[in-house]
């Protein structure tokens, strides 16, 4: 299968529901090289992910497997930084919050507008963090 249809895949897998989806270099019988696509999704979404497989890639079969899942209780807040709003995700274990992290995409987007490093809007993002919550 060409390369190029990878993001095509990726793009319409997320846009149907996926909780994600990625690739692994592998080799088949024969030694033969290829990639493992792995969509993660729910159960009751699973025959919708293996049609997609089956008409958008080259394979012939998928395989599918159960998995268990923990995850933080997750709150979204916004703070105010020199640059504007971002919005944040606040993670709670057991009613304790132990983890704060600024939204990837707002952070890109102030990068661009402000034409600086997205590194260095994550690390002033992360110190207001750091004295606000922690």
């Amino acid at each position: 299968m060409s390369s190029e249809l990878y993001s095509y895949l990726y793009e319409k897998a997320l846009a149907e529901g996926a909780l994600d989806i990625y690739t692994e270099s592998i080799f088949m019988k024969k030694n033969r090289p290829a990639y493992k696509v792995t969509i993660i999704c729910n159960e009751e979404d699973i025959d919708k992910f293996t049609e997609l497989l089956l008409v958008e890639t080259s394979t012939f079969g998928v395989r599918y497997q159960k998995f268990n899942r923990s995850t933080l209780y997750r709150r979204f807040s916004k703070i105010n930084t020199k640059y504007g709003d971002i919005q944040i995700k606040l993670g709670y274990l057991n009613g304790k919050l132990i983890k704060v992290t600024p939204e990837y995409e707002d952070c890109k987007m102030m990068a661009k507008k402000e034409n600086i490093p997205l590194n260095q809007i994550f690390n002033e993002i992360n110190s207001i963090i750091n004295e606000k919550f922690f």
